[in-house]
């Protein structure tokens, strides 16, 4: 799938996990957020099993040189919920309705494949994800599970 300014959207391999790793720790310690390559960012280092293998997805985004610039997954939970894990881009293409279109098409995918509820974990440092969440209609709830997290929203489908 492309979208603008030669943005390309691929599913991911086992391929791109170094890739992917190295993107999603830059970006969370640009926020003073700490990797868990042992914990909660595991689910990257296998993302054939974890994500495809469970009937979930896992993309990345890519600019015109083959730069990966993004990532994003659905991680199902059980046969109704759906984790929305590792939203992420890099700062050049943010503030440019990326997340927006990103987001409609996890939530289309997740409705379309079965889901009824995308849920996910955040940390409050993370401001423009949060508001976005909030914009499409994410509600707090008190059901987080990872130590970074400090915020978890659900989306009924």
């Amino acid at each position: 799938m492309s979208i603008d300014d030669g943005i390309i959207v691929r599913a991911a391999t086992n391929d791109d996990c170094a890739r992917v790793r190295e993107l999603v720790f830059e970006i969370l310690d640009e926020y003073g957020l700490q990797g868990d390559p042992d914990g909660i960012d595991r689910d990257i280092s296998d993302i054939e099993s974890n994500f495809t293998d469970r009937g979930g997805i896992f993309e990345v985004l890519e600019n015109e040189e083959g730069k990966m610039v993004g990532t994003v997954g659905l991680y199902p939970l059980d046969d109704r919920r759906v984790e929305l894990r590792k939203m992420y881009f890099v700062p050049e293409i943010r503030g440019k309705g990326r997340g927006k279109q990103i987001l409609t098409r996890m939530i289309r995918i997740a409705a379309d494949s079965g889901f009824k509820q995308i849920v996910l974990e955040t940390a409050s440092v993370l401001k423009e994800a949060i508001g976005l969440y909030e914009k499409f209609g994410f509600k707090e709830t008190t059901d987080k599970h990872a130590p970074r997290c400090d915020r978890a929203y659900y989306l009924d489908l």
